[in-house]
């Protein structure tokens, strides 16, 4: 078996990665939608943090209540037990992807997580 997985992702309104890339350590998601279109639910999480990142468009989330405006290239993270919504702008669709992992199972990142291979 390979040491790495590959795909190309279309424009789909949603592609979930896991089972496609084989991910062990988090979900990783792509969104698209369109101008005035959301997301049909409010969604929290038991385990899971949410990170955003904003690739194009615009829209925002509405955040236990709170709306926060997004634009392309913004990033944004959300704790397991925050109730949310996404939401396209009325003239502009919105593309992220959201990453979710384990809250607080970050134990090493970086260098401190890699080593010089021979």
């Amino acid at each position: 078996m390979s040491n790495f997985s590959k795909i190309h992702v279309g424009e789909d309104a949603r592609t979930e990665l896991h089972d496609q890339l084989s991910l062990t350590g988090a979900e990783i998601s792509i969104n698209n939608l369109p101008a005035g279109a959301s997301v049909p639910f409010v969604h929290l999480h038991k385990k899971n943090e949410e990170i955003y990142a904003i690739l194009s468009g615009k829209g925002k989330a509405v955040i236990d209540g709170e709306t926060v405006e997004l634009n392309a290239g913004d990033w944004l993270r959300i704790a397991p037990a925050a109730k949310r919504q996404f939401f396209a702008a009325a003239d502009s669709g919105i593309s992220y992807i959201c990453i979710q992992v384990k809250e607080n199972s970050l134990e090493e990142y970086t260098a401190n997580d890699a080593e010089i291979a021979q």
